[in-house]
């Protein structure tokens, strides 16, 4: 995919050669600020009741803004969003509303119908929906029948109301486009899917995020009308610009801050406060805005009466400065232009995919991939301490959440798992999302791994901050995966991969291993026990507790995962040797670490015990238990497959430009030969010669590969499912003294309230292990070729080469987003209006998880962070 010359890529280009700031304004305002736990104050730590929905439109916000289809500079000083308003409901809608993780019967839940449609690198170009309903949102519904649901059944969504049953909706777009660098257009197009006209109240807003009620003297800034339809911005940072509203009904003011008088009961409050246009809007109050037209929070208000089948449009722009040209004018022209070029960037970006629905499912997940940056400030030591104008947190606060995490200071632009269920940076969904977006924007994926490893990010023994809720939780090592791939996707588009970035980035990788080994390796012993690591419920156990048996459990994944990362900080290592011979000892010391994680996991600390079954032909987590006895705990699931992703294939030219590696990998052939055999035939020349580095062999490789691809245990019509079907009438079942765990097969949501319920390891489909186990079997077919040849599927008589398998299990995976045959895409489930209405069945939604049985889309619906690696998916394909 040559990105060629077009006009989005010359933005991008200019960005670096000409300083000119493309990404300054974007989408950046996240869809939830409230119960998350930035804004949260509280003794507990329940960050969820602390700022409730109910609060989010009286109460200013600390950290950060939300709105509907918003957009931003890159600091997030001044925000503008959609606000509506259909006649009926009890507020405005100026935000989505959702259930906190303990109203959802599967944890927290947005309860709207929205779609990032699409978005160009520089949101030179933004497109959203939403689908908001013409009778009464159902807010109490939607708690109290989630409420009356238990785990066993599924989530109670909107479109289960029936309130889109006879279209009495409307389709409200979103759209922005940049005329230039600080010449934001904004459009909204509102259209009546209903059979009878139907009025609509629309407040286009521009607020300034608070930054001045936390400190004393702090420098507020200002908007003033300017006439009927304009608005005066002045800040001290942002300098001056303006906002011009085509034919608004009045322009509305009021300030950005709280509520105290609604909130906490103080009479005497006076002011214009936040939730001012919620008052005179749908309460009639006259005097709860502005008369003098000023404040930091002003809005257009528009009041459409728009026939059946109709549609009305709202312009607004945005520019520098305090005068120019016409607003609107040019205004449909540039909108059109900016489509236009958007169709030509990604038209280069589809080279070679000829399907239309392939190209659909694409675009689509990188427009969310753009949707879900967000602007992300988070001091920890602030907020820890607190603001000189408020009043000190509770002393509970100082060693609790994130206390040992005070040098994490954020206020960047970064890439969210989905901004709605989980608006906060998560360590290593970011290394995914890197990857997909390094399709469209490597630049910017190279920056988000580089700033993971800033030393306001990175905790000083080496960690990671895995995510707000516990930045010190434990998640898999793939970072150096995700820079080696940025990498060489950028050496096989330009002919040369980035070496700056990846020495850069390889030094606080190097870090980081080091703290894995230091503080992962409790015993000394090359074997990890790291935590849940990603897998939440996968387990007997909760992997991150204390086991109610005692002991501790050798994680076969977790030991994958560190000779995984040993992989690949040596080939990062081996990569820049080329211009600087000093990193192959470096390369030398990570290829050991590799074979000594492979010796642990076969005979752990020299016990006679191994993390491979041989009864089983399965790779096992052991429990080690206080007394020094150990057990294996045969649950087939995902972690078994892991070790197949330690695997690394050096070219035959490789060891001649490095003989310092080779003479030590040669010394090690000749004196250990025992650790050479553990790990692959990597002394036997393979396919051109080249050298297999792995943890499994060809005949351990074969018998994980029959179980994982027999229908009966892991291989979906749609996907590797992340535990075995054997297990749906056989449960595991492991017992201790009286004690009894179970663990049964579950293909769709969680049963169980482990890790808070709203997600699920037990029996789904996860894209982000589905795709390292497609990027290992190619690594494996470029060793093997293609006479070596697999069952697939195991009882079918089919023998495929392993690259086949590969692309076998990547339409598996494409088959959730594209239509079957009978028209319908499997990830909307049963939904017959999700299936089959031309208004929403084009519609992407890129959930978190998937069915294992039916593929139908399940947890977070806009989790195009990693499950965006679709996009990634059909690159490959073509």
């Amino acid at each position: 995919m040559n990105l060629g010359s077009n006009p989005e890529q010359q933005r991008l280009d200019e960005i670096d050669t000409a300083g000119k700031p493309w990404r300054r304004w974007g989408t950046y305002l996240s869809e939830r600020q409230w119960g998350t736990v930035r804004e949260d104050y509280s003794a507990n730590g329940k960050a969820w009741d602390y700022l409730p929905h109910d609060h989010a439109r009286s109460r200013a916000y600390r950290w950060g803004e939300d709105g509907l289809g918003g957009f931003s500079d890159d600091q997030q000083l001044l925000c503008l969003s959609v606000a509506l308003w259909n006649g009926k409901d009890p507020i405005l809608k100026e935000r989505l509303f959702g259930l906190t993780n303990a109203q959802g019967n599967h944890g927290e839940d947005v309860k709207e119908l929205y779609y990032y449609l699409d978005a160009t690198p520089t949101c030179s170009y933004a497109r959203m929906l939403y689908k908001y309903p013409q009778a009464a949102y159902p807010y109490q519904q939607l708690i109290d029948e989630n409420a009356r649901r238990g785990r066993q059944n599924p989530e109670f969504e909107l479109i289960d109301t029936g309130l889109f049953d006879d279209d009495r909706y409307f389709d409200v777009e979103i759209e922005y486009a940049k005329a230039d660098v600080e010449d934001v257009l904004w459009r909204i197009t509102v259209v009546n899917r209903g059979p009878v006209a139907a009025r609509l109240h629309v407040l286009p807003q521009v607020w300034f995020r608070n930054t001045w009620t936390w400190f004393k003297d702090a420098r507020k800034p200002s908007l003033a009308a300017d006439g009927q339809s304009g608005v005066v911005i002045s800040h001290a940072e942002l300098g001056a610009y303006q906002l011009q509203f085509e034919g608004p009904r009045e322009l509305l003011f009021c300030d950005n801050e709280t509520n105290a008088r609604r909130l906490f009961g103080e009479r005497d409050a006076t002011g214009f406060f936040k939730d001012a246009f919620d008052d005179y809007v749908v309460h009639g109050r006259a005097d709860a805005v502005n008369p003098a037209r000023t404040g930091t929070k002003a809005a257009g208000l528009y009041t459409v009466d728009v026939a059946a089948g109709g549609r009305a449009v709202i312009r607004v722009r945005l520019r520098v400065g305090r005068t120019g040209g016409p607003s609107f004018s040019d205004f449909d022209t540039v909108i059109a232009a900016r489509r236009q070029e958007a169709d030509r960037f990604y038209a280069q970006i589809h080279a070679g995919v000829a399907d239309q629905e392939c190209r659909r499912v694409q675009r689509q997940a990188l427009a969310g991939m753009i949707w879900n940056k967000q602007f992300y400030r988070y001091d920890v030591s602030q907020w820890l301490d607190g603001d000189p104008t408020e009043p000190p947190p509770p002393p509970e606060r100082r060693h609790g959440r994130n206390s040992d995490w005070r040098l994490l200071d954020s206020a960047d632009i970064l890439t969210m798992p989905d901004n709605w269920e989980y608006p906060w940076f998560a360590a290593w969904d970011l290394a995914f999302h890197c990857v997909a977006s390094a399709l469209i924007d490597p630049r910017f994926a190279k920056r988000q791994l580089i700033q993971l490893g800033r030393e306001w990010y990175m905790h000083p023994n080496g960690q990671f901050p895995a995510y707000e809720w516990n930045f010190g939780a434990v998640n898999p090592p793939v970072h150096a995966w995700a820079a080696l791939k940025i990498y060489h996707l950028e050496q096989r588009e330009a002919g040369r991969g980035d070496r700056a970035f990846l020495e850069r980035v390889f030094h606080k990788l190097m870090l980081n291993f080091t703290w894995w080994v230091n503080r992962r390796d409790a015993q000394g012993r090359n074997v990890f026990q790291g935590g849940f690591l990603g897998l939440d419920n996968i387990g007997v156990f909760d992997r991150s507790a204390p086991l109610p048996t005692g002991g501790f459990i050798d994680q076969a994944d977790g030991t994958a995962w560190m000779a995984m990362y040993s992989l690949n900080l040596m080939r990062i290592a081996l990569e820049l040797a080329e211009d600087d011979h000093a990193y192959e000892d470096i390369a030398t010391k990570f290829f050991e670490h590799f074979l000594y994680i492979a010796q642990a996991m076969t005979n752990i600390g020299g016990g006679g015990i191994g993390l491979w079954d041989d009864k089983d032909a399965f790779y096992y987590d052991v429990q080690c238990m206080p007394d020094g006895t150990t057990r294996p705990m045969r649950l087939r699931s995902m972690v078994g497959l892991i070790p197949l992703f330690a695997v690394e294939v050096l070219e035959a030219d490789h060891l001649e430009r490095w003989p310092g590696f080779r003479a030590r990998l040669d010394w090690i052939l000749d004196h250990r030969p025992q650790l050479a055999a553990l790990v692959s035939r990597w002394a036997e020349p393979g396919q051109k010669e080249r050298r297999l580095l792995s943890l499994a062999r060809a005949f351990r490789m074969k018998k994980i590969l029959a179980r994982m691809l027999d229908p009966d245990e892991f291989l979906s019509d749609y996907g590797v499912r992340a535990l075995s079907r054997h297990y749906l009438e056989h449960p595991y079942v492991f017992e201790w003294g009286t004690q009894r765990s179970q663990v049964t097969y579950t293909p769709g949501e969680s049963d169980s309230g482990l890790f808070g319920g709203n997600s699920n390891w037990r029996g789904p489909i996860w894209m982000p292990v589905n795709y390292l186990l497609i990027e290992s079997l190619r690594r494996f077919d470029d060793y093997y070729g293609p006479g070596f040849k697999v069952e697939c599927p195991t009882g079918s008589g089919k023998l495929l080469s392993l690259g086949e398998v590969a692309n076998e299990l990547s339409r598996r995976l494409l088959r959730i987003f594209v239509p079957g045959p009978d028209g319908d895409r499997p990830l909307f489930g049963a939904s017959q209006k999700m299936r089959k209405d031309p208004n929403f069945r084009d519609h992407i939604l890129f959930y978190e998880y998937f069915h294992g049985d039916t593929g139908r889309g399940l947890g977070a619906s806009h989790q195009t962070g990693w499950t965006g690696l679709i996009a990634t998916v059909i690159d490959e394909l073509k």
